[in-house]
């Protein structure tokens, strides 16, 4: 027969069940600000370039675009974020309050909830007693086992998402300019594609190998689909081309 140690050890594993590896990581957000930062200024470069082929107007266009695409990326991972923890707060006050109003309720939940995990008899009753003589346990099994939701990191964690994110979105974005500061336009624009193309492979090869997944199908699917996407700003560009003044 398990032992009440025993229980809280389980059951301190079931709270903290959500890897702390995962939670600090900040790999999401360097993606998500990397690969639309670059995907996008790749569009839009390679659109200008097509339709004008003055190599000052490409850099001037795509740094314009990098650093609205940065403030952009930045600000909607500030908002986001703020709006994630706004409702994991708003949740968790609710569980307080039928915690108090309907502790016996509430208690048959959290059994129901360990009885589907397998847990029977004493133990399961030991696990509910530990959890529900802490109202604060009790209500951070209910965010996580009821409504699924993680705890925010901390108070500035909405603003390091956007920082993080919004300095991503200009790495990604810069990597495709570069070629047109050294090179003529027709040979940058090859470079900018292969050099992008590259590049997502890599982060989707790489993200896989970390996570879940076949590390060359992830990236290949990545460069793939961020490729075909760029490539429609050029289609717009050469539907919009401005002919040369002799």
């Amino acid at each position: 027969m398990p032992t009440m140690d025993h229980a809280t050890q389980t059951e301190s594993l079931a709270v903290h069940r959500v890897d702390p590896h995962a939670r600090g990581s900040r790999l999401s957000e360097i993606i998500l600000g990397g690969q639309d930062g670059l995907v996008n200024v790749l569009g839009v470069i390679l659109g200008v370039a097509a339709a004008t082929h003055d190599p000052r107007i490409v850099i001037a266009a795509g740094m314009a675009a990098t650093f609205a695409e940065s403030v952009s990326m930045g600000a909607v991972a500030y908002t986001s974020t703020r709006a994630e923890d706004d409702l994991y707060r708003s949740e968790q006050e609710r569980e307080y309050r039928h915690i108090r109003a309907a502790p016996d309720l509430e208690e048959n939940e959290v059994r129901e909830i360990y009885a589907r995990k397998g847990f029977e008899g004493n133990t399961l009753e030991k696990i509910v007693t530990v959890i529900t003589a802490n109202p604060d346990v009790w209500v951070e099994v209910m965010m996580a086992e009821e409504h699924q939701l993680n705890p925010p990191e901390n108070n500035g964690s909405a603003v390091k998402t956007a920082l993080v994110v919004g300095f991503a979105a200009i790495v990604g974005s810069l990597i495709p300019l570069v070629p047109f500061f050294f090179l003529p336009v027709d040979v940058s624009m090859v470079v900018s594609i292969v050099i992008a193309a590259l590049t997502l492979f890599i982060v989707g090869a790489y993200k896989a190998r970390i996570t879940v997944g076949h590390p060359g199908r992830s990236g290949l699917e990545m460069a793939i689909i961020g490729t075909l996407s760029a490539l429609v700003g050029y289609a717009v560009g050469l539907f919009f081309k401005v002919p040369v003044v002799p």
